[in-house]
């Protein structure tokens, strides 16, 4: 019994050894030949690699841009100052009325000797000056009503009119209108106010 324990442990060693000494000796690697292409139609039938992709063009590069002129402004020259204009020359001053005022006594329409003078000098401009056209205008002192001082301004017109005409005036050059109390020449309410207001008024017409 204990011979066969030894056997087994010999054994068991040689196992042993034999396992180490094939485990310690290297192997040859194995060749592996590749298997030559196939000839005829059987070489046709594989397909060729495709062609390697060509790289896109690369974009072309922008051409510079030309350097940018800077113009410096340039200011228009000054507008020439206008030519001071002279004002308008002022207006002549009015000449005096060439045509004097005829004046009455109270409630009367007759022409007064001392005013005979004042209408020669009207008739001699008149005369003078034959474009001219003159409007009468027979004017009243406030005492009387407005109805009687409009009829009496008229007569009083009329009574200029019919001396200018008998002088040598042309009719249709003289025209006359009556105011009555309405305009009087100077205010207040005495004599010395009413006898400058009634008058015949010459007034000349635009031609």
């Amino acid at each position: 019994m204990r011979v066969r324990s030894q056997v087994h442990l010999v054994f068991a060693a040689m196992v042993l050894i034999g396992a180490l000494i094939l485990a310690g000796c290297p192997k040859r690697p194995e060749v592996i030949q590749a298997a030559p292409a196939p000839a005829g139609p059987a070489a046709a039938a594989v397909p060729a690699p495709p062609p390697a992709p060509v790289p896109a063009p690369l974009p072309a590069a922008p051409a510079p841009e030309p350097p940018k002129v800077v113009e410096t402004p340039v200011a228009p020259p000054p507008a020439p100052a206008p030519a001071p204009v002279a004002p308008p020359p002022a207006p002549a001053p009015a000449a005096p009325a060439p045509l004097k005022d005829v004046f009455f006594d109270y409630d009367q329409a007759t022409i007064r000797d001392d005013q005979k003078a004042a209408l020669n000098d009207n008739v001699g401009w008149l005369k003078g000056n034959t474009g001219a056209k003159v409007l009468l205008e027979g004017h009243c002192d406030e005492r009387g009503t407005a109805e009687y001082n409009l009829a009496l301004g008229e007569r009083r017109a009329k009574t200029v009119k019919d001396y200018l005409i008998a002088a040598g005036v042309a009719a249709d050059r003289v025209s006359t209108i009556t105011y009555g109390k309405e305009r009087p020449f100077v205010l207040g309410h005495d004599e010395s106010a009413w006898k400058w207001n009634r008058r015949g008024h010459f007034v000349l017409q635009a031609r």
